[in-house]
């Protein structure tokens, strides 16, 4: 009797056996619960200056969703993203910086452009092949191919490309596809709206529940023309304390020339400076300084949901959660009130980088990092192989020990509207669309080194520890010539390590 038992024990045990696997042949494989989730936050001209746990923000500034950020992971303290929207962009979507972007191209009415994706594959294909799923919602920049079946399985997108005429529609009434059909009109705060669609996101619409993913939110919010929303307008009194910035009027000793001449703002009849290109409410520099700051506070907000959402799901403990945007935004700084420029105040951007049980907690990393970094970084955290050779390095050191010294260096560059090997030849018109040439940039430990590559235009070095407003070019001085010297030598290092197209032309 017992032998029967056993025998129909051990039937029913492989029946069962075989039912199991014979279902899992037709389920995608469940990854390990070491392969992690992916939220990537990409926020819009968003300086540094803008979150509260940075040196660089003034007292007033509150942003309690993005500090909490900070105190669950890694700040970093100096980060260069690019230079302004597009390649900032396209440095994400391909691991290299844009003159490594073959095919990128703008063309016709801004902001439109086009790419070939044969020559300018984007790496989320490899974390699809891996089991991932991947997903972008928000603001698209970067040719009118989104890449929706073929890089993303989910996308809600508004693609400023496609639509140069809804391209200023950074904060309601945006043209949205979703998941690739014919674009709808969407009202509602922008911000508010991306935020809603990630969150239900998170929550398991849209997805395969049994594979990880990998999210890209991207922000329009906080780009001109700097509008909060109306829960938060008005929030910073008139009195609000916003600083001068030191070099605000000039003189700037030891700029080149065209910082020099720059002067976004300009002094009306009744005492006050108003802005000359970048006019939020006719511009008022303590009024449109306090705009850009409340348009922030919609940001901070999302974070908060996000965040929130993940604990809820029980998904926060595997998720790796970057945030960050494509770089920031001088206000008053060197006269500027733009991007583009190689300056701390116009493109450092905040970066946060968060996994709890996996790297520190509230912890600070003085080592300057770019964006081409986070990507090899991402994809060591994922345990996916590089589909090609990378222009970043690997992070995941550093953030193993945030605050232990580092050599590494970040090799930045401004090449205007030009990608690939369209920048193998130095533009005619100098100074480009914005008044700002050229120009490459090396960061390393304390100091920052520029290289102009305009004719005529002089070398800067500084000491961004020391000096971190960057007033005082170190270049000028006898005793930094061999340091100088050093930093530029490694910078045509890193061009050449990166098949630089230009970099014979530069001495």
């Amino acid at each position: 009797m017992k032998t029967i038992q056993y025998r129909h024990l051990l039937v029913l045990l492989l029946y069962t056996l075989f039912l199991s696997t014979s279902q899992a042949a037709d389920r995608p494989p469940v990854l390990s619960s070491s392969k992690p989730n992916i939220l990537y936050i990409y926020t819009d001209d968003q300086s540094d200056r803008t979150v509260s746990s940075y040196e660089r923000a003034e007292p007033w500034v509150n942003t309690p969703n993005i500090d909490r950020l900070a105190e669950k992971g890694v700040r970093f303290k100096h980060a260069y993203n690019g230079t302004w929207c597009m390649p900032a962009r396209a440095t994400f979507l391909t691991g290299k910086l844009p003159y490594g972007v073959e095919s990128m191209r703008m063309e016709g009415d801004y902001p439109g452009s086009e790419y070939d994706s044969q020559k300018t594959p984007f790496w989320m294909n490899s974390f699809k092949q891996a089991g991932y799923t991947t997903a972008q919602i928000g603001k698209w920049h970067t040719g009118t191919d989104t890449g929706y079946s073929r890089d993303w399985d989910f996308q809600i997108v508004w693609n400023r490309p496609k639509f140069p005429k809804n391209s200023g529609a950074y904060y309601d009434n945006q043209l949205i596809s979703f998941q690739g059909r014919k674009e709808k009109l969407i009202k509602g705060y922008s911000t508010d709206n991306y935020t809603k669609w990630a969150v239900d996101y998170l929550k398991g619409e849209g997805r395969d529940p049994d594979k990880p993913w990998l999210l890209w939110l991207c922000y329009a919010g906080s780009h001109g023309p700097f509008t909060p929303a109306s829960r938060h307008e008005g929030l910073l009194p008139e009195d609000t304390p916003v600083s001068f910035p030191y070099d605000f009027k000039g003189p700037r000793p030891g700029k080149p020339q065209y910082v020099k001449d720059r002067q976004a703002w300009t002094r009306g009849d009744d005492g006050k400076y108003y802005s000359m290109n970048r006019p939020p409410r006719g511009g008022e520099f303590h009024e449109s300084s306090r705009r850009y700051q409340e348009t922030v506070m919609s940001l901070d907000d999302g974070v908060g949901q996000l965040i929130t959402t993940l604990e809820e799901t029980g998904q926060l403990e595997n998720t790796l959660i970057i945030f960050t945007s494509d770089q920031g935004f001088a206000w008053g700084q060197h006269g500027f009130q733009h991007k583009q420029a190689p300056y701390d105040a116009n493109i450092a951007c905040p970066l946060i980088i968060s996994f709890p049980g996996r790297i520190p907690e509230g912890k600070v990393s003085s080592t300057p990092v770019g964006g081409q970094d986070l990507v090899p970084t991402m994809f060591t955290f994922a345990d996916v192989e590089l589909p090609w050779e990378m222009h970043g390095r690997d992070l995941s050191s550093i953030l193993e020990n945030p605050e232990g010294d580092s050599d590494h260096a970040v090799l930045l560059t401004y090449t205007d509207r030009a990608y690939g090997s369209d920048t193998r030849e130095l533009p005619a018109d100098t100074y480009g669309s914005n008044g700002i040439p050229w120009w490459v940039s090396y960061r390393k430990n304390a100091y920052k080194y520029i290289m102009s590559l305009a004719p005529g235009e002089i070398d800067e070095l500084y000491n961004i520890n020391a000096d971190p407003d960057e007033l005082v070019n170190l270049a000028n001085y006898p005793e930094y010539q061999s340091l100088l010297f050093e930093y530029k030598r490694e910078m045509i290092a890193e061009l050449k390590r990166t098949g630089a197209p230009f970099v014979d032309q530069i001495h």
